[in-house]
C-alpha cells in the first residue's frame, strides 16, 4: 500500500505504549493494531486528530505516501517537505502560488 503507518516511531519518541495509546485515543487495541501494521482502509479523521493530540504530533508525523511501480514519483530539489503532493500541491490543479484553484 503506498500509504506507510509511523505510529510505531511516534511511539517510540513518546515512551508510550500501544494498550496506553489505544486507551487514551479510545479505540481498541486490536484496531490500533490494524492501524499501525498498514491493514486499515481507512481512518477516520476524529481518530487521526486524536492520536495527534495524544502524541502532540502532526498527521504528516504518523502517514506518509512512499510512490510505488514504474515512474513512481520521488521528490526532487525543490519539493522538500511536500512528499505525496507533487510538484504543484495538493488541489492546485496549476494555479500560480496565491490565487485559487479553479
Amino acid at each position: 500500500m503506498p500509504i506507510a503507518v509511523d505510529i510505531d516511531v511516534m511511539l517510540a519518541k513518546r515512551k508510550m505504549s500501544v494498550g496506553e495509546l489505544a486507551e487514551r485515543v479510545g479505540i481498541t487495541p486490536a484496531n490500533l493494531a490494524v492501524l499501525k501494521n498498514g491493514r486499515a482502509k481507512a481512518v477516520r479523521f476524529t481518530t487521526l486528530a486524536a492520536l495527534c493530540e495524544v502524541l502532540e504530533c502532526q498527521p504528516g508525523d504518523l502517514l506518509r505516501w512512499e510512490p510505488t511501480g514504474p515512474g513512481a514519483w520521488a521528490p526532487g530539489p525543490g519539493d522538500a517537505g511536500r512528499a505525496g503532493t507533487g510538484a504543484r500541491g495538493i488541489g492546485s490543479r496549476g494555479a500560480e502560488e496565491g490565487q485559487r484553484p479553479g
